[in-house]
């Protein structure tokens, strides 16, 4: 028999790259070329890149570069990011997900900017929802909880009473960061201590209650 976990919540918050829509091979091509221009190890600047915004993974990898050069570099890989579609897909199950969250309050807190995160959601083929908080939503990337927290404000419920889903170790801190509870989904997020865990979300059930409440139903 397969063991259930169900989280309850009156918003949701959905990270974008990774969580619902696959984008990583594009994210891997872009970050290998910056690397290479850095004279960096590709496969260790890759472990730090999921969900932060593009000047705050080169701050974090390069302390002492100045702001400005990131800032440019940022600029140019967005882009770069936004002109490549190749290989963007959506996760499995997203495509079900987002039609059963369609009428329920929720938004989409992402680091990508408002370009790139249109030109993705619609190359995976997926609804935007109508709150959105990009890179130009926010003065501090993820780990910072203030995306998520622009985003329960903006659906006008406490934090405590949205739940976050996430891929990253950024995203999932900046959830915990604001008081919320997060489903990590994906192959990464395990190790950062979600509230529960998805392979993908094909294992979530959505269920709208008769309180408001939405119940994710989350097989194990």
């Amino acid at each position: 028999m397969t063991a259930t976990t169900t989280l309850t919540a009156r918003a949701l918050l959905l990270d974008m790259d990774s969580t619902i829509v696959n984008s990583e091979a594009v994210v891997e091509r872009c970050w290998r070329r910056w690397a290479a221009e850095q004279g960096m190890d590709a496969d260790e600047v890759l472990k730090v890149v999921h969900g932060r915004q593009g000047w705050a993974t080169m701050a974090a990898l390069l302390p002492d570069r100045p702001m400005e050069l990131n800032l440019a570099d940022n600029r140019r890989m967005l882009a770069q990011e936004t002109a490549d579609m190749d290989g963007v897909v959506p996760v499995p199950g997203a495509p079900a997900f987002m039609d059963a969250i369609a009428r329920l309050p929720h938004a989409l807190v992402t680091s990508a900017d408002i370009s790139l995160s249109d030109a993705r959601m619609g190359a995976a083929g997926l609804p935007m929802p109508s709150v959105r908080i990009t890179a130009e939503s926010v003065g501090a990337s993820k780990p910072d909880p203030e995306g998520f927290l622009k985003g329960a404000a903006e659906l006008g419920h406490r934090p405590e009473d949205c739940l976050v889903l996430e891929d990253s170790e950024a995203g999932i801190l900046a959830g915990r960061a604001a008081g919320m509870r997060v489903v990590g989904v994906g192959d990464r997020a395990p190790a950062f201590a979600p509230t529960a865990h998805v392979r993908d979300l094909t294992q979530i059930r959505v269920e709208a209650q008769a309180d408001g409440l939405i119940a994710l139903h989350i097989a194990a």
